[in-house]
């Protein structure tokens, strides 16, 4: 069976010292109340026919509601608990997280009720210094953010 593997967009900025980076909370009832530990990059899963940094991009659309232009900087993937390999990819820029808009998903809730409702699948995001954001990313993806800063102190 194929490991399961996904592609993220790892966009960060600069605030004068501070390095910043947009991460996303997944939308849903089982992550309504969950904060630290259950934010992510944005990210997607891909099969062997698309490249990862076409991925990247097209689930940054997805979940964000907006474009990504411009070169994406290959980092090292990392694998989750759950053995998704994740392929990420940095790239500077901004955006208003107040216009983020997801794409959906239905989902039987309350469970075996027979009721099918319609969640986002990012309720939010926002930009975070990268020590706050090492709090609130899940675990497995925390080590893309020391890659993030080894990358962009060397000015590569």
């Amino acid at each position: 069976m194929p490991r399961v593997q996904s592609a993220a967009v790892v966009l960060y900025r600069r605030r004068g010292r501070t390095l910043e980076v947009f991460i996303v909370h997944p939308g849903g009832p089982f992550w309504q109340r969950k904060d630290d530990g259950a934010w992510s990059f944005p990210k997607g899963e891909f099969g062997a026919g698309e490249r990862a940094d076409d991925a990247a991009r097209r689930e940054f659309a997805e979940e964000t509601g907006m474009v990504i232009d411009g070169e994406l900087r290959a980092l090292t993937p990392v694998r989750q608990r759950s053995g998704k390999l994740v392929h990420p990819f940095a790239i500077e820029g901004d955006l208003d997280p107040a216009q983020v808009t997801s794409n959906t998903f239905e989902l039987e809730w309350p469970p075996k009720s027979g009721i099918r409702r319609t969640f986002p699948e990012v309720d939010r995001g926002d930009w975070f210094d990268v020590d706050t954001a090492a709090r609130k990313l899940i675990e497995g993806q925390r080590p893309i953010l020391r890659e993030l800063e080894a990358v962009v102190a060397s000015g590569d």
